[in-house]
């Protein structure tokens, strides 16, 4: 069941009301809180207020609770119990070597997974943090030091700077890439075509080739890059190759070359951080991305200077 704010307590004052009901005494409660006597109790005072009831008696050698505050502090030692719970199951690493890289599915599968091992060493070291995401969204608000994305350009409210390119060829699993065999590109539209959301890498391919391609009804589409090499390995049809994306699968065996001509692909692989100076930690990993890359030393340099407000 959801509950607004509005009908819970303020948690500040159950978080006084657990400590001294806990402790036996407001002066404990201030001191395992690092509050002042008075603090702990205007808070117990204005939980008071809220729920209309005592949970206290006020004794002359200290307090103990109502039936009516009993109640509530095994509610409450519940809640808080559960909570720790769920922190303890997931805590984030923190501190000054943390990155946190923002990227889409399949390019955090196919490339940047492969390589944060790699990554990570050196000096100094790293810790990488994955955060995925199909989305576009907001660096700064999210905590995030990098993101790696495909797309057209650079996007507002990042600084971007172009990682590589693609050259597409089409693939299949080696059966069907052999059964298909060689001719003219045309062969390839008698059988289903597998994209991703955007079609435009096969546009792109038979339209270097005289052709005009717009997705059929036999053609199949998956949301992410992923599940078309997947669909294509289990022989769904044909899909196209995107270097380095594509590359440990057809290296394992399961795709395989059906036509070994190239495009070049609409789409390429971005570098994008927030607007402002960069943390050094992901100065540093930028920089080791770039140089998997390729990328030129002065065009790392001047991504890394860039400053807009």
């Amino acid at each position: 069941m959801a509950h607004s704010l509005e009908t819970l307590p303020p948690l500040d004052t159950l978080r006084a009301f657990e400590a001294a009901a806990r402790a036996g005494s407001f002066s404990a409660a201030a001191a395992a809180l690092n509050l002042t006597h008075g603090a702990i109790s205007r808070r117990i005072a204005r939980l008071e207020g809220w729920l209309g009831l005592r949970v206290f008696e006020r004794r002359a050698r200290g307090i103990a609770l109502t039936p009516e505050g009993q109640r509530l502090f095994q509610r409450t030692q519940e809640a808080f119990a559960l909570i720790a719970d769920t922190s303890d199951r997931w805590s984030e690493p923190r501190g000054p070597a943390v990155v946190r890289v923002n990227s889409m599915p399949s390019v955090c599968s196919l490339w940047l997974m492969p390589r944060v091992a790699r990554f990570e060493a050196g000096n100094p070291p790293l810790r990488v943090i994955l955060l995925i995401d199909q989305r576009t969204v907001d660096l700064a608000d999210q905590g995030v030091d990098l993101a790696v994305r495909c797309g057209r350009g650079g996007l507002p409210g990042r600084i971007s700077v172009k990682l590589f390119e693609e050259w597409c060829f089409p693939i299949a699993a080696p059966d069907v890439a052999k059964r298909i065999g060689s001719g003219a590109p045309e062969r390839l539209l008698a059988s289903p075509l597998i994209h991703d959301s955007d079609a435009s890498g096969w546009r792109a391919w038979f339209a270097a080739h005289g052709l005009d391609y717009r997705p059929r009804p036999q053609d199949r589409r998956f949301e992410d890059y992923n599940l078309v090499l997947d669909a294509a390995a289990c022989g769904l049809g044909i899909a196209l190759a995107r270097p380095p994306l594509a590359q440990a699968l057809m290296a394992s065996g399961r795709l395989a070359a059906v036509d070994e001509r190239t495009v070049l692909n609409p789409v390429s692989y971005w570098l994008d951080r927030p607007n402002g100076t960069i943390r050094p930690a992901a100065a540093t990993l930028a920089q080791r991305i770039a140089e998997e890359a390729g990328m030129g030393a002065d065009t790392l340099a001047a991504f890394l200077k860039s400053v807009r407000k």
